[in-house]
């Protein structure tokens, strides 16, 4: 099962998918910033483990695995509280103004509004049970901001709400060894 971030992440990049629609996106490489912050403090000290954990490692192990993590073009930066992603956006998918973000359907889109360069969108995902809201304001070809709100049930079932915020650029017309997103899927 996909953990609620990165679910979250997906989400966001599938909302920009559907405004890039009317407005066009510069393919490439491409950097996102994201910051979440749960009401309940459950996915910060889940956080907070996972660095914990990964302060114990040897640094031969740590480097190892944070060398994983960027080949996938992740990374953390637990003191500011914002996880990174690169992601490659072919010229292909940049043409049909497409980022595949979520290709086992789990999640449906029920509403989509756009403004100008402003998309606002609802949804509802099936794993994990989620459902939620945000915006999408694109900022030229080569930049964007969003933010999202995602409603699940957490822990024992109680009702859990994460708040998430994104700013996104674009850093480079190639994507080194980094596969367009989707590919190979």
């Amino acid at each position: 099962m996909r953990s609620l971030p990165t679910l979250a992440l997906g989400l966001l990049l599938a909302g920009f998918s559907f405004a890039a629609q009317a407005q066009k996106v510069a393919p490439g490489l491409w950097e996102a910033q994201m910051s979440m912050k749960s009401a309940s403090g459950q996915l910060e000290a889940q956080m907070a483990r996972m660095q914990q954990e990964m302060a114990k490692m040897p640094p031969e192990q740590r480097k190892m695995m944070q060398d994983m993590m960027a080949r996938q073009g992740m990374a953390m930066d637990p003191a500011k509280g914002l996880q990174t992603m690169r992601y490659c956006l072919s010229k292909e998918q940049a043409e049909r103004g497409e980022v595949p973000a979520d290709p086992e359907g789990r999640c449906k889109h029920e509403k989509m509004e756009r403004s100008g360069s402003t998309m606002r969108f609802s949804f509802v995902c099936t794993n994990p049970p989620s459902r939620g809201s945000g915006e999408i304001t694109l900022q030229g070809d080569k930049a964007y901001t969003s933010k999202m709100t995602v409603e699940s049930a957490g822990p024992g079932g109680k009702p859990e709400r994460m708040d998430m915020q994104q700013q996104a650029r674009w850093v480079a017309a190639d994507c080194g060894a980094l596969k367009p997103l989707g590919a190979g899927k």
